[in-house]
């Protein structure tokens, strides 16, 4: 071989290590030699969600990690606040803009992807550092959530879904009087029925609440086959909405159905509510009394039941829940230390025991029907039952994600179906007050309603 051929193959050598080099870096998310040390911890900060200051089993699970898993690899993880997915969006952008007065963006949040699109650039690419193995003990539809492309983003900690939360005590009486039955909660045709029927029966008062009419759109239309999105726009037009959109519209507009701003869970504390479709996160939230006019309290018992679905549709469950992300760091080391407690609390036994005590799914594999085939285990009396609520369904259901890039669809859907219907209400009462005939008036309005939404804009 002579020396230029030489000298041209080791060059090619060289070439062909860099490149190796440069695979490796990319696989593995470092290009350096950092590694943790625990006599030399690294401390990464959080927002997260999961209940509050003084009382989160999200705060509990972390003390557990920084104790056993942080200790031994030299990671700290310090929750520096604890609040809604709202108020952590709001400061999230702020400080990834460096608005005055925002604070240092945190190491670790939780979050819905909607923040994806101003955070993209800031972001760790958990697929860098978690290898297929690390992947697989995920939920495949939960953890499917997190890619924006081939990109994963955001990992699943923990998912709810939507269920029907009812009142039993004060449904019951409802029931004794007029003949209504819980049979009723299999078909949102017939609760939409005993929504005006309580109202009646009432004086006036509404029976129930959807949390979101969003997901309510999303999941009804997924079940009838029919995507509530299509190519980036939602599909208003098509029968199976308008078959949607009345079947509430009906009884929001005519009495029965709540539309009042806030969730449910505000009207469940005086009764004025006795039912509500919402996430099983709620169950954090919803007591198990009521505070009468007079400030007495009366004890009630709270029963859940699948979400519903229309006649001849498929049982569809809209996963919930935020995700966890990490801030793309110029020290490696946080990176390695965000991978470390990603990994360690995406463990099974971690990721069930924290499930388990905040009401949530677990988002490992192994977990998830562990605990949905045994909530005979669970100590706390409410979960278990929501458990059981959820045994019967997650076996034949199909799990649905919210859609990416949808976050300005989802707001008009929403805010608008909420104040066009809650305009209409009123409007209903005034003219049937001034003698119009009810059923001509609510048809009217439905009509009216529905040309409003077609061209609302938040």
């Amino acid at each position: 071989m002579s020396v230029i051929s030489k000298k041209f193959s080791a060059s090619i050598y060289k070439l062909l290590l860099l490149v190796i080099c440069l695979v490796a870096a990319l696989s593995s998310g470092c290009g350096s030699n950092a590694s943790l040390d625990p006599a030399k911890p690294v401390t990464l900060t959080i927002w997260h969600v999961y209940g509050n200051q003084t009382n989160s089993p999200f705060n509990d699970i972390i003390e557990k990690f920084n104790a056993s898993e942080g200790k031994a690899k030299g990671v700290i993880v310090k929750v520096a606040s604890v609040s809604s997915s709202n108020v952590i969006d709001k400061a999230l952008f702020a400080s990834a803009k460096q608005d005055p007065g925002a604070v240092p963006l945190p190491d670790l949040f939780t979050a819905y992807p909607r923040v994806i699109p101003t955070m993209k650039d800031k972001l760790l690419h958990w697929d860098n550092y978690l290898t297929k193995d690390d992947l697989a003990i995920y939920h495949p539809d939960f953890l499917a959530e997190g890619y924006q492309g081939k990109e994963l983003l955001m990992l699943p900690v923990a998912k709810s879904t939507e269920l029907l939360f009812v009142n039993q005590t004060h449904f019951d009486r409802f029931a004794a009087a007029t003949g209504a039955s819980t049979e009723d909660f299999a078909d949102y045709d017939k609760l939409f029925a005993l929504c005006r029927k309580y109202y009646a029966w009432t004086g006036g008062k509404n029976m129930c609440q959807l949390d979101d009419f969003y997901n309510y759109y999303l999941t009804s239309m997924a079940s009838l086959g029919d995507p509530l999105i299509k190519d980036g726009k939602p599909d208003l037009a098509s029968s199976n909405f308008k078959r949607v959109f009345r079947a509430a519209a009906e009884p929001a507009i005519a009495g029965g159905l709540g539309i009042e701003k806030g969730y449910a869970a505000d009207a469940w504390k005086t009764g004025d509510l006795i039912s509500n479709v919402g996430s099983t996160a709620a169950i954090l939230y919803m007591r198990d009394y009521v505070t009468n006019p007079d400030n007495t309290r009366e004890t009630i018992v709270t029963n859940y039941y699948p979400c519903l679905v229309f006649s001849g549709g498929k049982v569809t469950l809209l996963q919930r829940g935020v995700g966890l992300f990490a801030i793309k760091n110029s020290d490696e080391r946080k990176n390695l230390a965000a991978v470390v407690f990603a990994k360690w609390l995406a463990q099974e036994e971690n990721n069930l025991n924290f499930a388990m005590h905040a009401g949530y799914l677990p988002s490992n594999k192994q977990a998830l029907p562990k605990l949905l085939n045994n909530p005979q285990t669970v100590h706390n009396y409410k979960y278990r039952k929501l458990y059981t609520c959820m045994q019967q369904v997650y076996k034949t259901g199909t799990w649905l994600h919210l859609p990416h890039n949808a976050a300005e669809i989802q707001q008009n859907l929403e805010y608008g179906s909420k104040n066009i219907l809650r305009a209409a209400h009123q409007q209903y009462l005034q003219e049937v007050a001034a003698g119009a005939d009810p059923q001509q008036t609510l048809d009217k309005l439905v009509k009216e309603s529905y040309q409003k939404l077609l061209n609302y804009k938040q």
